[in-house]
């Protein structure tokens, strides 16, 4: 595998800044070639840590387990923080054991749990076993304070919470005066999904599949043909959802680069992109500016404007409003 450039200022860097920034794990089936060259970009850029695995479908092949790992390393020298995710919806024993590599027995990078089934895995870890820290990820279903508490295990030190809560909602459940803590004693941060296509549901279809006709165990790989999901228009005409072999997805990219203020009141820690085709690092270097006050909001967003991104910024579950609502100033 090749090697990743390494920063050994990084680690000041992130010191030195306010707000962190995480790059999710990828949604989509990219070439080795495409993704091996955006991970190089992002050991060069700013953010703080990065998501690796596979979130969506077990028929991706395009990078093993091992091959995760393998960039995790590489990651790390480069001044990274590296974060393991497992599936959200697990439906097969081989799944199931992939689960448990990564929740219970791995020891080199943190695990973000995409459901339930690897909380209790990564909480069973046998005695005297390293046990990483644990993030709560976006697909467990997190909509109160005392299911924050039940949720939050030993190890627990990140919530990611549920895309469609708004910052009123994530304030009250982990309010920065008063946090959630893990049974250590440690403060839980929030990490909010601050850009990109949301993933809305999941099925045990294959949405991709079925729009060629093919089965699901069939499905001739089509969605690595879509660097960005298949979009779906209603009969009007207008952007309307995403397929991303099971998932179902947003065709607005969400974006919070014009709520600086509520997210401080709100006492986020750290803010997720989840990566697309385009100008995804320009994305990740405006909300460094941003939300460190380097550049004023206003015009971060007259700037995103012009970036060539897969999709148009809408902002509407940050504000509890319909969540394809576009951006005022996009």
């Amino acid at each position: 595998m090749p090697s990743l450039p390494s920063d050994s200022s990084s680690g000041a860097t992130r010191a030195a800044r306010a707000m962190q920034l995480c790059v999710g794990p990828l949604q989509y089936w990219w070439p080795r070639q495409t993704l091996m060259a955006f991970y190089a970009d992002i050991a060069e850029g700013p953010a703080d840590t990065v998501v690796l695995g596979e979130v969506c479908c077990s028929r991706r092949h395009e990078f093993t387990l091992d091959d995760w790992l393998a960039l995790g390393r590489e990651l790390t020298q480069a001044g990274k923080r590296v974060r393991l995710a497992t599936l959200p919806l697990l439906m097969s024993e081989a799944e199931l054991r992939q689960m448990r590599r990564i929740a219970a027995e791995q020891t080199e990078f943190e695990l973000e749990a995409g459901d339930t089934a690897a909380l209790q895995a990564h909480a069973s870890r046998p005695d005297g076993r390293p046990r990483p820290a644990l993030a709560l990820g976006p697909h467990i279903n997190i909509y109160s304070r005392s299911a924050l508490r039940e949720h939050t295990l030993p190890g627990c030190a990140t919530w990611v919470p549920p895309l469609e809560l708004a910052l009123d909602a994530v304030a009250r459940i982990n309010p920065p005066r008063d946090p959630v803590r893990a049974p250590e004693g440690g403060a839980l941060r929030t990490e909010l999904f601050a850009f990109g296509r949301m993933p809305l549901a999941f099925s045990a279809r294959c949405f991709t599949a079925r729009h060629h006709h093919l089965p699901k165990d069939q499905c001739d790989f089509r969605c690595r043909d879509d660097a960005d999901g298949l979009l779906l228009k209603s009969r009007e005409g207008q952007d309307f959802l995403v397929l991303n072999g099971i998932q179902t997805q947003s065709a607005g990219l969400h974006c919070v680069l014009g709520e600086p203020d509520a997210i401080a009141a709100a006492g986020i820690a750290a803010l997720r992109l989840s990566p697309c085709s385009g100008d995804f690092h320009a994305m990740l270097v405006l909300h460094e500016q941003v939300f460190n006050g380097r550049l004023p909001a206003a015009e971060a967003l007259r700037q995103a404007a012009g970036l060539n991104l897969p999709g148009t910024l809408v902002h509407g579950f940050a504000r509890r409003e319909a969540g394809m609502k576009e951006l005022e100033h996009a």
